[in-house]
């Protein structure tokens, strides 16, 4: 079955959070259903829909922003009642407005999360959990990292209460009472959870949950099994998940699954027989959609999917057919209803305009007066960056509630800026004086009209950190701009797992001292991403990271006074070592420092390094002959006379160039050795070098060169590679780069293991 749907924009409010609409209950089968939301002004909205124009039900005054809003009431009976979170209080209202609730929590923090069942509320913060019954401290845990969503699974289907937080560290925490009862791995950071169907399924125990990195799943909770049922990665590499809901939308008396990411998209899923997913609709816009909701909202009888986006819009993909063909020889008639709501916008829009000259024309007049006072106005940005692990690259999000004028990024870190293919913006650089002011990057984005939501991509080098910040200056008068700060730590392609390989040979870095576990922890968070800032529990922790770009793996073992740090990569230690001395020397920290170097993990790294080099030559030659064998082919008439392997790579022109194109790795600049620093700098920044010091390659912006950039990257992954292995031992090889460069240019595996042991 198609599903055809029609976008409907039903009105607007403030800048929304995630989960903070939702749609009350219909009074009859198929009859319209009232649209409550809360925005970040504090307001809460209901209204309902009648001859297609939004008519309000109650609206509050504005005050704290909603954070999350929730439907409840007594178990068995219409979930009706509102409850909304907001700072540190749970306010709840009757379905027409009237206040009945405002409950003063003990919790320190603004809530985060929130879930009601009957006379039962659970709330949590950034790491602090709590549930109350009938506004009664019942049950408090605290987690090891931060919580982005909490559900509990339908007490009407079991004799218990069961909690599951969804925790950043790619853990679902479920709780009994205060304990934690056991913990279940997914593969991305949780973002959102539901249950399925609405309802846990049959059992009742089965959950759905989305991830910040787009991937979506479902597994059984309380089960005896914990193997996931069905799992979605993100294949076309689409926004993380925020809101999830179940609706049979196509009418066929099965629940579909609904979906709302941060990119825009809005997805609708059917299951198979064997209960599997498969995509039946998606539908795309400008701005994250926070909320989602499948039910009847425009007119009787005619299902929809309402969502509400980050600045406030809410919108409805209706399945009436709203547009009506003309078939030939007949007019396209409009109906009346329409032709009343054309009217009326009409009118509604003479009006603004009027209203927005005037204002003009007050704000010049008040601001040449001689008692202006300069106001700046205010705006939200939302922003998001995150480390990708299918490309090794970060993804730097920014939407803003109104149309950006441009985007100003500068960073005092070598970092690179890769296309993105959903970036319409225009960007341009600008020279950068490394000595005299400490910037490495300065590029500017400008954005067309009406671009409210802009992606970046980065690559960044480990062993260089820093700040990046991006100054981000909206379409408003008087012109004015925010700034979002972030930092790029050292070991900054690393990303937390919960499983390593304990056969790999490694090599062991050991810190003594007189430090406590919290400066410790505090060192290890300046180095690595996706580490909690709080201290842990306990006297000791354990976390597991993966190279998203090599595939090694590094693991930290600390509590006070010593901490371990074991990776196959020599060069990762070499990083910590370099890193964590400065940091204990800034605190006065007198630290011991021992290691110990496992001389088969040089040629480990480099085995694992060899697949992806070789495939990066093997690619950047198939690209090199396109030309050459497209010449041939117009002067020859056809390709017959070619060898079945030039054959291929003609056929696969297009993919091979894009491919080409969209490489992990494609670099503006070139990374190579400079004196004074063992990491690979890009080559954009340096005007001159003394000679022999630095191998450079250059070549115009038309020209493929002739090694890949990303085997240029590679490259300057083993030069670090072959300096830290020597740097270990007390020796400077710095002079027989040259000669390690010149294997590369000539890459065989064996000859280049065979120079790092004879070295």
């Amino acid at each position: 079955m198609e599903l055809n749907l029609s976008r409907v924009d039903y009105l607007q409010v403030a800048v929304t959070s995630q989960k903070t609409m939702k749609l009350l209950p219909a009074t009859g089968r198929r009859a319209t259903q009232k649209v409550v939301i809360g925005d970040n002004d504090g307001v809460i909205t209901c209204f309902g829909i009648k001859k297609g124009e939004a008519v309000p039900v109650f609206k509050t005054l504005p005050g704290q922003k909603i954070a999350r809003l929730e439907l409840g009431g007594a178990l068995g009976t219409p979930q009706e009642k509102i409850f909304v979170a907001t700072g540190s209080e749970v306010k709840g209202f009757t379905k027409r407005g009237k206040q009945f609730l405002s409950f003063e929590t003990n919790l320190t923090e603004s809530i985060k999360a929130m879930h009601i069942s009957g006379s039962d509320l659970f709330l949590c913060a950034s790491y602090i959990y709590n549930h109350y019954c009938d506004c009664k401290d019942q049950h408090y845990y605290l987690s090891g990292d931060k919580i982005n969503d909490i559900i509990c699974l339908p007490v009407e289907k079991f004799s218990f209460i069961t909690p599951i937080l969804a925790c950043q560290d790619r853990f679902l925490r479920v709780l009994q009472g205060s304990d934690l009862k056991y913990e279940v791995e997914i593969p991305g950071p949780p973002s959102i959870l539901a249950l399925n169907g609405g309802n846990g399924g049959h059992s009742g125990e089965e959950l759905l949950y989305g991830t910040s990195d787009g991937k979506l799943g479902l597994i059984p909770i309380t089960g005896t099994s914990l193997v996931h049922k069905w799992e979605l990665s993100n294949e076309k590499k689409r926004g993380g998940i925020l809101c999830i809901d179940s609706f049979d939308i196509l009418g066929d008396g099965v629940k579909d699954l609904l979906l709302g990411r941060d990119d825009g998209m809005v997805e609708v899923y059917s299951f198979d027989s064997t209960g599997e997913p498969t995509l039946r609709y998606e539908q795309s816009s400008s701005e994250s959609v926070t909320s989602i909701q499948g039910g009847c909202v425009g007119k009787d009888g005619f299902d929809e999917i309402l969502t509400s986006t980050y600045s406030g819009w809410v919108m409805g993909l209706t399945t009436e057919p709203i547009h009506k063909e003309a078939g030939s020889g007949e007019e396209l008639k409009i109906s009346p209803e329409m032709q009343s709501k054309i009217a009326s916008l009409r009118t509604e829009l003479d009006q603004l305009q009027f209203k927005v000259l005037q204002e003009r024309d007050k704000y010049q007049q008040s601001a040449q007066s001689s008692t202006a006072i300069s106001a700046v106005p205010v705006f939200s940005v939302n922003d998001k960056f995150t480390l990708n692990s299918d490309d090794a690259s970060y993804s730097l999000i920014l939407e803003v509630q109104m149309a950006i004028d441009n985007v100003l990024v500068q960073s005092d870190v070598p970092v690179d800026l890769l296309d993105v293919d959903k970036n319409s913006a225009v960007v341009s650089f600008s020279r950068c004086d490394t000595e005299s002011n400490g910037n490495f990057l300065l590029a500017t984005y400008r954005c067309q009209a009406n671009t409210t939501r802009l992606e970046l991509k980065i690559r960044s080098i480990e062993g260089q950190y820093g700040t990046m910040q991006a100054y981000i200056t909206p379409r408003i008068q008087p012109k004015t701009c925010q700034v979002r700060q972030y930092q790029i730590k050292p070991l900054s392609l690393h990303q937390r797992t919960h499983t390593i390989d304990p056969g790999r040979p490694m090599n062991t870095l050991t810190l003594t001292g007189q430090f406590s576990f919290a400066e410790v922890h505090s060192w290890v968070v300046f180095c690595l991403p996706e580490v909690p800032e709080k201290t842990p529990v306990g006297d000791s922790i354990s976390f597991y990271f993966k190279n998203t770009f090599l595939d090694t793996q590094l693991e930290c073992t600390y509590r006070k006074g010593e901490g371990f740090f074991k990776s196959e990569n020599i060069s990762t230690i070499s990083i910590l070592k370099d890193v964590l001395s400065k940091e204990a020397t800034k605190r006065k920290v007198n630290l011991n420092i021992s290691y110990d170097i496992n001389e088969e993990s040089v040629s480990h790294t480099l085995r694992m390094i060899h697949p992806k080099l070789e495939y990066q030559l093997l690619l950047a030659k198939k690209v090199q002959l396109i030309d050459a064998l497209k010449e041939l082919q117009v002067h020859e008439g056809n390709t017959d006379f070619l060898i079945p392997e030039y054959r291929s790579i003609l056929e696969e022109a297009d993919k091979l160039l894009e491919e080409y194109k969209k490489q992990p790795a494609h670099l503006e600049r070139l990374y190579g050795l400079s004196k004074g620093s063992q990491r690979s700098l890009p080559w954009g920044h340096y005007q001159s070098f003394p000679a022999g010091q630095l191998c450079v390659y250059y070549f115009s912006a038309n020209t493929i060169p002739s090694r890949h950039i990303s085997t240029r990257l590679f490259s300057g992954m083993i030069t670090d590679l072959f300096i830290d292995k020597f740097k270990f031992k007390g020796t400077n090889v710095k002079t027989k780069v040259p000669l390690l460069l010149e294997i590369l240019d000539n890459y065989d595996q064996n000859s280049l293991i065979s120079f790092f042991d004879a070295a």
